[in-house]
């Protein structure tokens, strides 16, 4: 399981010009899931991302998680996380789980997040979705479990 987190001051998600999700400042967390992901990994990435300290303290450093600061979460489903690009132009995606096995591990992910006392905004499954991103920083992190 990887996800692409951003530290963001507002990120939204939309599908046919529709806001589906929208968070203030906290995190924007693209998820992607592979074959061989299951629920332990789900729960300990939205562990990991309940704590994960990039957030500023007074000090303007990154010392603190998105749970101490009462931010919110906008997590976005994202298969592209597993494409593979090791030969020629075109990306393979072979090493991404499909729909029927991501999507309940995504929603899990969710659950973990919001078990923790995170707000928790969400895209939308199999949709061409939109996402803006004002990214603060700019924080950007790969976490794989």
């Amino acid at each position: 399981m990887r996800a692409l987190v951003q530290r963001v001051s507002r990120a939204s998600v939309s599908v046919d010009a529709e806001v589906v999700g929208e968070v203030g400042a906290g995190l924007c967390v693209f998820v992607g899931i592979t074959h061989g992901d299951g629920p332990d990994e789900a729960d300990r990435l939205a562990g990991r991302l309940a704590g994960l300290r990039i957030m500023d303290d007074a000090a303007g450093v990154m010392n603190l998680s998105v749970s101490e600061v009462a931010g919110e979460v906008l997590v976005v489903s994202q298969f592209t996380l597993y494409g593979d690009t090791t030969r020629g132009r075109r990306p393979g995606w072979s090493a991404a789980a499909g729909p029927d096995h991501a999507e309940p591990l995504v929603e899990l992910v969710v659950a973990g997040l919001r078990e923790r006392g995170l707000t928790v905004a969400t895209g939308r499954f199999r949709a061409d979705m939109v996402v803006e991103i004002t990214n603060v920083g700019p924080a950007t992190l790969m976490l794989e479990v």
